[in-house]
C-alpha cells in the first residue's frame, strides 16, 4: 500500500511540474543556452502567453534588446493582460521576460527615430500606457519575475504588479535618468507608495543601481530567490494565491489599492471596503465557514480550502487503492 501510495504521488508530481519550469528558464543578465532556446520557439512574437492550471504566465519576448518594449509591444501586452483579466479560468497571472532580462524599459531607438514631435507625443499619451496597461489596476493579482536587468521602464512595469520576485543578480535601477527620458508609466506614483517619499525619490533623482538585498530591504521586492529560480518561484508564489476563494482576495486586494491610492479620507475607505461586499462573496464566506466548521483548515493547515478537480488518471488509482 506504501509502495503505490508513493508510486501514485511521483506521478503526481511529474504530471503538475510546469512545462515552463522544465524548460529551466535560467534568466542571468547574460542568456543562458535553454532560455534562448525558448525565444527562439516563439521568434515573431513579442509577447509570449501560456496557461498552467488557473495561472496565466506572460511573457515579454524582445532578447536580442533586453526585452525592452516599443510602442506595438506596448500595445500587444496590453491585450494579453486584459485577455487574462477576462478568462473566467485564469484567477492569478506572472509576468516575466524570456532571455536573460525582464524589460529594459521602453525601446529607445524608436524614439530617436521619430521625426516628428507630435508622433513621439501620439504614443505617449496613449490611454493605457507606453509599457502596458500601466494607467490602471490590473483587476486579478500579478506577480512579477525579475531577472536580468529590471530598469528605468522595465522597473514601472514590474512596480504595476502586485509583488515581486527579484534573482539575487538581477539588476534595477531608473537608468532613464541618464538619457533625459521622464517616467511615464506609474513609476512617480507606485513607488512612493510601496517604499516611502524618501526613499523614492532618492532612486528616481539619481538613477542609479538597486541590488537585490536593497530591494527587499526597503520593500521594493517581496521576495530574493537564487539565479535560475525567479520564474519558478514567481510561479510558486502565484499559486499560493490561486489556491484560496478569489472573490474574497479580489475585495480584500482591491479595497488596500483603493484605501492607499483614491480614498479620499480613512472613513470613505472603510465604507468602499464594507460597500463592496456582495451577495456572492457572502456565499462564497458561507461556504468557508461550513468548511470550518467540519474542522478544514483547522490547526493551520490549508488542505481542502479550496477543492481540486482531480483527473481522470488520479480518480482510477485511487479507487484502484481503496479496494487493497
Amino acid at each position: 500500500m506504501l509502495g503505490l501510495k508513493s508510486y501514485r504521488f511521483g506521478r503526481n508530481l511529474a504530471k503538475s511540474i510546469p512545462s515552463f519550469l522544465s524548460r529551466s528558464c535560467t534568466t542571468t543578465p547574460e542568456s543562458t543556452g535553454t532560455d534562448q532556446e525558448m525565444a527562439n520557439s516563439h521568434p515573431e512574437e513579442p509577447i509570449v502567453v501560456e496557461k498552467e492550471n488557473n495561472i496565466t504566465l506572460i511573457g515579454i519576448n524582445r532578447p536580442k534588446v533586453r526585452n525592452a518594449i516599443d510602442s506595438i509591444t506596448g500595445r500587444k501586452l496590453s491585450a494579453a493582460i486584459a485577455e487574462f483579466e477576462n478568462d473566467p479560468k485564469a484567477d492569478v497571472g506572472v509576468l516575466h521576460g524570456i532571455g536573460g532580462s525582464f524589460c529594459s524599459g521602453y525601446d529607445l531607438s524608436e524614439l530617436a527615430g521619430q521625426q516628428e514631435p507630435q508622433q513621439a507625443l501620439s504614443i505617449v499619451h496613449h490611454p493605457e500606457g507606453v509599457m502596458g496597461p500601466t494607467r490602471r489596476m490590473i483587476r486579478k493579482p500579478l506577480v512579477c519575475a525579475i531577472t536580468g536587468y529590471c530598469v528605468a521602464g522595465g522597473l514601472e512595469l514590474a512596480l504595476m504588479c502586485d509583488l515581486r520576485v527579484m534573482e539575487e543578480n538581477a539588476v534595477l535601477g531608473f537608468f532613464n535618468r541618464r538619457f533625459g527620458v521622464p517616467l511615464i508609466d506609474g513609476g512617480t506614483v507606485r513607488l512612493p507608495a510601496l517604499i516611502g517619499l524618501s526613499r523614492a525619490l532618492d532612486l528616481i533623482l539619481t538613477g542609479r543601481t538597486v541590488t537585490a538585498k536593497e530591494a527587499l530591504d526597503i520593500g521594493l521586492v517581496n521576495r530574493v530567490v537564487a539565479v535560475g529560480a525567479g520564474l519558478g518561484q514567481a510561479y510558486n508564489l502565484a499559486m499560493s494565491i490561486a489556491k484560496y476563494p478569489q472573490l474574497c482576495i479580489r475585495h480584500d486586494r482591491e479595497a488596500a489599492y483603493y484605501g492607499t491610492f483614491s480614498a479620499k479620507s480613512f472613513e470613505q475607505a472603510l465604507e468602499r471596503e464594507a460597500a463592496n461586499v456582495t451577495v456572492e462573496l457572502l456565499q462564497e464566506a458561507k461556504e468557508g465557514a461550513d468548511k470550518f466548521r467540519q474542522g478544514i483548515g483547522r490547526g493551520g493547515s490549508f488542505s481542502g480550502i479550496k477543492e481540486r478537480k482531480l483527473p481522470d488518471w488520479e480518480r482510477a488509482e485511487m479507487k484502484h487503492e481503496s479496494k487493497l
